[in-house]
């Protein structure tokens, strides 16, 4: 069974995916930031979905992963997923 995450978590994974610089930002001006705004590619999305799937039993398909533009987006389809599988 899946585990809900919490957007302190997903941060730390975004910064370990991504090396996003976050220096100076707030937990919600990093949630509302597109993807593109943090530098983030889409392999960089690809390593966070791994991780999301390894550490936390997340299971995000691809073409919902790909949908997302920004980690609050990110955060809500993972939410989603683990409201689904309980």
């Amino acid at each position: 069974m899946s585990k809900p995450i919490t957007a302190d978590e997903l941060r730390g994974i975004l910064v370990r995916c991504a090396g996003i610089d976050d220096a100076g930002r707030s937990d919600q001006e990093i949630l509302d930031l597109s993807f593109e705004e943090l530098g983030y590619d889409s392999l960089a999305l690809m390593e966070t979905a791994a991780v999301l799937q390894r550490e936390f039993g997340i299971e995000i398909p691809d073409d919902e992963l790909f949908a997302t533009d920004t980690p609050r987006a990110l955060l809500d389809r993972a939410s989603s997923a683990v409201a689904n599988a309980g």
